[in-house]
């Protein structure tokens, strides 16, 4: 789910959605992202692979995780019905799924495993960031990645889009570190960072895995 906290911005949603988040109009968001494909290559996501879209919202980037997925399959999970009936109708591959449920209960309604989990400019939101990271840490293949969109941390006034400053408060923005401590708890370790202009960017984490277990996905390693 993406976010801009502008009153004309924001889309009513069911009780649970975190605060600050919501689709925004549609017109800068596409402007913002005319090529959701590149996106999804440039952050690992390959062939064969299975990946959850975590707060998928409408399914931007949902459909685009299933055209790069190809022979895996993509699972859109998000709270607001109204966004996913949206999402569904983008995602119309026979690989996507979609499901409704909170995304503190990840495991409850999409028990994985998981090679990606992706998470596209929601994070910032989550009101308990460290719950959150245990969550999508118990759905994770060994070895599995955690890939996060993030705004980058500049003033909203900086990140301008079609003429009006776009995305969340300044307040609420994380740098890489900052967002990487949030996580780190659960056992999550920086593997790289995309850069994702004009004012984004993708931070890629994986929980090791067990020396028994089988390796990550080629793409991602």
């Amino acid at each position: 789910m993406a976010s801009d906290p502008s009153p004309q911005a924001q889309v009513p949603g069911p009780v649970g959605i975190f605060p600050a988040t919501g689709m925004p109009d549609a017109d800068w968001w596409h402007t913002l992202w005319p090529d959701p494909d590149a996106v999804v290559r440039a952050l690992g996501v390959g062939p064969g692979m299975r990946v959850l879209d975590l707060a998928c919202g409408d399914g931007h980037f949902t459909a685009a995780l299933a055209r790069c997925a190809g022979s895996g399959y993509v699972t859109g999970l998000d709270l607001d019905p109204a966004l996913l009936a949206r999402a569904k109708a983008r995602c119309a591959d026979p690989s996507c799924h979609f499901r409704l449920g909170d995304a503190m209960a990840i495991r409850d309604v999409c028990p994985g495993p998981f090679d990606v989990v992706f998470m596209a400019n929601t994070f910032h939101g989550v009101p308990d960031k460290a719950r959150l990271a245990n969550a999508v840490a118990a759905v994770l293949a060994p070895g599995g990645r955690f890939v996060i969109i993030n705004w980058q941390a500049r003033a909203r006034e900086e990140t301008v889009v079609l003429g009006a400053p776009r995305g969340p408060q300044t307040a609420l923005r994380l740098s890489p570190e900052a967002t990487l401590e949030a996580i780190s708890a659960a056992g999550f370790a920086r593997e790289r960072l995309v850069t994702l202009p004009p004012y984004h960017y993708g931070l890629i984490v994986h929980r090791p895995a067990a020396p028994d277990a089988k390796e990550a996905p080629a793409a991602l390693r």
